[in-house]
């Protein structure tokens, strides 16, 4: 199966739940695609994360790239230009990128009691 096929087809509210929680997502901070949906209220749904990034409106202009891959590996393709992009959008808000990959322990966002009950929309 195809990383961005889904067998479950997304609600509405569930793609506009993934994208308000990729909108909290701090500068300089990096979520993986499962912790995004688990924010988000979609646990277990890390395909639906990438789905919802791929169907996500143009005009909404999200931080696309703090989403990567569990182990915090940069999961576009090394010979697309979309992978270079991540890098350089990474790098430009302070996140070191070294060899593809983020170091979680340092950049992964953590949210706090607040940003869960008051900006997260379950």
């Amino acid at each position: 199966m195809h990383p961005l096929d889904d067998p479950c087809p997304p609600q509405p509210s569930a793609l506009e739940k993934i994208w308000h929680t990729l909108e909290q997502v701090p500068y300089g901070r990096v979520v993986t695609y499962g912790q995004l949906a688990d924010l988000a209220g979609q646990p277990g749904r890390a395909r639906l994360a990438a789905r919802a990034l791929k169907l996500a409106p143009t005009e909404r202009s999200l931080p696309w790239y703090r989403v990567i891959g569990a182990g915090g590996k940069i999961t576009i393709p090394k010979t697309s230009p979309g992978y270079q992009r991540q890098i350089e959008h990474l790098r430009n808000e302070g996140v070191t990128v070294n060899q593809g990959r983020v170091k979680m322990s340092e950049y992964q966002w953590q949210p706090d009691l607040a940003e869960l009950l008051w900006q997260l929309d379950y």
